[in-house]
């Protein structure tokens, strides 16, 4: 699968998205401005962030100040708990425009599936995309079932799941229902928060290539055809994290890295939510 930073994945509208995008959560004030600029130094042309996060403001004035035309920057936010229903999130999302400073968003979320009536923070959203607002839309930490009730009621069928995905949650049963229904999966916390580094089959596979963990992790991802988001605010591991598309994990490799599946959630677990 020959890959570059430039690539991107097509949405299910045509949108296109780069496969490689720099997460911002926990990032903040001048750290976050600071980590955008370099990372759009580096090639990266997404950035992901969400109310919830408390730095649209930030990653609005990085992009600004970055010298990079705002249509070369993919940026993505999100809808939180507290703003589901059809009034709360169309409002929510015009304060989320004014606090990054735009006049559109490339993909707006419904960050999480509970808080609310899906359904009416859905038809939220297809207004949203209608009015023209928000260029693509989707959800985040969907399960199967959240996907078939938003399904069964859309006009629009969401054109991203942002979920948790590693090796070691190798959600091999949401990724197929996500490319039958052409949804692009997401990936968030490929990297496990820094937990998943130090498994020795994962080392292993890592000097066999000559790479680190971490760009084995982000090329597995690259390699199931998912979009991922690794988060960093340190400037050498943001080089190293896009320092991914020289090389290519064998079949045999890629093998044994989905069985590391061991269902390990380092964040949240979106199947309590019905």
């Amino acid at each position: 699968m020959n890959l570059s930073i430039n690539d991107n994945a097509i949405l299910n509208n045509g949108i296109k998205i780069p496969y490689l995008g720099l997460g911002a959560y926990l990032l903040e004030g001048r750290e976050a401005i600071t980590a955008i600029h370099w990372a759009l130094e580096a090639g990266y042309r997404h950035i992901d962030t969400a109310k919830m996060y408390n730095n649209e403001k930030e990653v609005g004035d990085a992009v600004r100040s970055s010298g990079i035309p705002r249509p070369e920057i993919f940026i993505t936010t999100k809808l939180w708990n507290t703003d589901h229903g059809y009034d709360r999130a169309k409002k929510a999302c015009y304060k989320s425009l004014e606090r990054l400073g735009f006049d559109y968003i490339d993909l707006y979320l419904i960050h999480w599936p509970g808080g609310g009536n899906r359904e009416e923070t859905w038809k939220a959203m297809e207004n949203l995309y209608d009015e023209g607002v928000c260029k693509s839309i989707g959800v985040s930490n969907y399960t199967i079932d959240h996907l078939k009730g938003t399904l069964a009621n859309a006009n629009i069928i969401p054109q991203i799941n942002q979920v948790e995905f590693s090796p070691f949650l190798y959600q091999s049963e949401l990724l197929e229902f996500c490319e039958e229904n052409k949804i692009q999966l997401e990936a968030y916390s490929p990297l496990g928060k820094g937990e998943l580094i130090h498994n020795p089959g994962l080392n292993e596979i890592a000097r066999k290539y000559n790479k680190s963990t971490a760009q084995i992790l982000i090329r597995w991802c690259l390699q199931h055809k998912i979009v991922v988001i690794p988060k960093s605010a340190n400037r050498n591991r943001i080089i190293e994290n896009a320092n991914v598309f020289d090389f290519e994990i064998s079949a045999e490799d890629m093998n044994r890295l989905d069985s590391f599946n061991s269902n390990l959630r380092v964040t949240w677990n979106p199947e309590r939510v019905k």
